[in-house]
């Protein structure tokens, strides 16, 4: 009983760190102008690429940091850096490098950072640390088959929000976005600061 209470946690803390839905306008702005088989070939890529890195990070995620010489801090500025970037050129430019193949597009950014970040990372890690390697793989398990299911039904989601309504939310949601990447920079050069 105490496994499921600790497996259902994680996996709604996970899933709210992850915010599939959320990310549905940025989905869909990163997307725009492909065709629909070449978006749903960027989604699976993406769902591939986050659920092996967070497989990855659920198993042994302190032990990749720390044979890089990473702390969980730098890892966050850095990804803040990312999103950062991911949302300016949202904003300035209307998308991700529009001309990116489907593959490029579903690895960086949709696959990481924007399923997969540090957010998630962490929340991972601090699974395995407190739950264990079960309840941290099965957390990411049943988070990816949700995020499956949300990434699949995206099309009659766009359409029903139509082409200014996509445009109008995904600028808002780079904005949240750029505001989350410098909170996760600002934290990781706080945490340095407060370090020394």
């Amino acid at each position: 009983m105490d496994l499921i209470l600790d497996m259902a946690k994680a996996a709604i803390t996970l899933f709210i760190i992850v915010d599939p839905l959320g990310n549905i306008p940025i989905f869909i702005g990163l997307t725009k102008g492909m065709p629909k088989e070449a978006r749903r070939k960027a989604f699976r890529t993406a769902i591939f690429t986050g659920f092996i890195l967070l497989i990855l990070f659920a198993l042994m995620g302190q032990q990749i940091l720390a044979f890089f010489g990473i702390s969980l801090y730098s890892f966050m500025i850095a990804g803040g850096i990312l999103l950062l970037i991911i949302s300016i050129q949202i904003l300035v430019r209307g998308g991700w490098e529009e001309s990116t193949a489907p593959e490029s597009v579903g690895v960086v950014p949709i696959g990481f950072p924007l399923l997969v970040g540090p957010g998630a990372i962490t929340t991972t890690i601090l699974s395995l640390q407190t739950s264990g390697p079960v309840v941290a793989v099965a957390s990411v398990l049943i988070v990816f088959i949700t995020v499956q299911a949300i990434l699949m039904l995206i099309d009659p989601i766009y359409k029903f929000l139509g082409n200014s309504g996509t445009v109008v939310i995904s600028k808002l949601m780079a904005l949240l976005t750029a505001a989350i990447a410098i909170q996760y920079i600002l934290s990781g050069v706080l945490w340095y600061l407060g370090s020394t």
